[in-house]
Parts: C-alpha cells; sequence; structure tokens
C-alpha cells in the first residue's frame, strides 16, 4: 500500500511538472494548434465527416487590429486586464443567474484566461474535473504569462465560425481583408459570434448578432476603444464601467 501510494504521488508530481513546462513553454512559442482544434477533427473524422476543414493562421498581437482585442474583452471579459485568472463578481452573478434559471448568463464567468486554458489543453464538456484542471492551469498561465500573451492566444485559437480558429484566418475568410485591417464593426461582429459560432454566422449576421454587434460597439466606447488595454501593462485597478447588457 506504501509503495502505490508512493507510485501515485510520483505520478502526480510528474504531471504537474509537465503542466507547468508545457504552460512556460508556450509563453514563447506558438501553438501550432490546441486541444479543441484536435477535438473538434477528430470528432469530424469520427462522425464521416469529409468536408471539415481546420483554417488556423497564427499572427502576432502586432499585426492584429487593436479594434480586435478590445472587442473581445469588452464581450468576453471586461475585467481582463486586472483580475489574476477568475472574475469573482462575474461568478457571483452567475450563481445567482443559474439559480434564477437564467442560463444565458453562464458564459460571463469565464475569463479570456480560463478559455484559453480550457481550448488551448482541454477538452470540452463540463465535469469537475475538466473544471478543476482548467484552475489550474489558468493559475499556472496567470503566473508565467504576461496579460498580452493570453490575449495573443486567445486571438489566434478561439473559434469563429466552423473549423475557422483566429482572427486572422477569420478576417480573411469573413472580410477578404488581414486581421491587421479590422474595423471596429468587423471587430465587433466577430465577438459577437462567439458564444456559438456554429450557429452564428459573422458573414451574414442574423438580427440577434447584429444587435450584439451595437453592444459591443457601444461596450467598447463605455471602456475607451483600445486605450483600455493599456492598463495591460500597468497594475492600476479598473475605473467603474456602465456595461451594456446583452440581449435576452
Amino acid at each position: 500500500m506504501g509503495r502505490l501510494l508512493k507510485w501515485i504521488a510520483y505520478a502526480i508530481l510528474t504531471c504537474v511538472i509537465l503542466s507547468v513546462l508545457a504552460v512556460v513553454t508556450l509563453r514563447w512559442v506558438n501553438p501550432a494548434t490546441s486541444a479543441f482544434m484536435l477535438e473538434t477533427r477528430l470528432s469530424a473524422l469520427s462522425e464521416g465527416d469529409r468536408t471539415y476543414r481546420t483554417d488556423y493562421e497564427w499572427v502576432d498581437l502586432e499585426k492584429i487590429s487593436p479594434q480586435a482585442a478590445i472587442a473581445v474583452v469588452a464581450s468576453e471579459d471586461q475585467q481582463f486586464p486586472f483580475h489574476a485568472g477568475f472574475d469573482f463578481h462575474s461568478i457571483r452573478e452567475s450563481v445567482r443567474a443559474s439559480e434564477s434559471g437564467r442560463k444565458k448568463k453562464l458564459r460571463g464567468a469565464s475569463t479570456i484566461s480560463q478559455q484559453v486554458a480550457k481550448n488551448l489543453f482541454l477538452w470540452n464538456g463540463y465535469s469537475f474535473v475538466r473544471k478543476g484542471l482548467e484552475a489550474w492551469f489558468t493559475v499556472v498561465m496567470e503566473a508565467t504569462w504576461p496579460k498580452e500573451r493570453i490575449l495573443e492566444v486567445y486571438l489566434n485559437i478561439a473559434e469563429f465560425g466552423r473549423g475557422v480558429y483566429g482572427v486572422q484566418a477569420a478576417s480573411m475568410r469573413f472580410f477578404h481583408k488581414p486581421a491587421s485591417r479590422l474595423s471596429a464593426g468587423e471587430a465587433a461582429t466577430l465577438a459577437a459570434v462567439l458564444p456559438n459560432p456554429i450557429k452564428m454566422h459573422a458573414e451574414r449576421p442574423s438580427a440577434y448578432v447584429s444587435e450584439r454587434r451595437e453592444q459591443i460597439l457601444g461596450q467598447m466606447r463605455a471602456l475607451g476603444g483600445a486605450s483600455y488595454l493599456q492598463a495591460l501593462e500597468t497594475e492600476s485597478r479598473p475605473p467603474p464601467v456602465r456595461k451594456v447588457r446583452s440581449p435576452n
């Protein structure tokens, strides 16, 4: 029994070390793919879907329009420059929403850092094990990556359409221009489909996506535009911001 516990302890320690090494390595090495991309690809293969293609092209943050960066922050995680990976205020709001049956609000508790951890390293779905691993990777990532790197990876691996990953691929596919030339409206359109990029379409936005785009543009202005991201380089606390609510 003692030997078994010893081997279990060694196995856990090995997993911890390997996970930290993986996160630290990706601070400087751009990921060639992500766990989410691989899982989706394997799922398409298992279903016999021969039409599925992965469209993914990495671009550095400096070559992405600041409008795209502020659009995803305004839409997904307005406290991103200031939290340490978890937005506890949104978590409390999410719990209250869940208790009252407003399930659409649950997404708001997941920060950009958590989404990067999940999409880059883990599988899709909901379980205590996966959420625990997501929290672990988020903590390690926040401790070893600068905020700019987290945002850069998010912008490159987020899914914006079926098989379309990252703002460069999305911008070329839907707007026929590089991500560096995205306008505020185009960036807000891409951000608007993030909750469900399979059912929502940036190239032919529904009434809901169009309304959501306008709300995101309002949020971007309320935050002060791209200048809000200057806070990524400081440790100051955010000014109070009146958030524009999403449509029900």
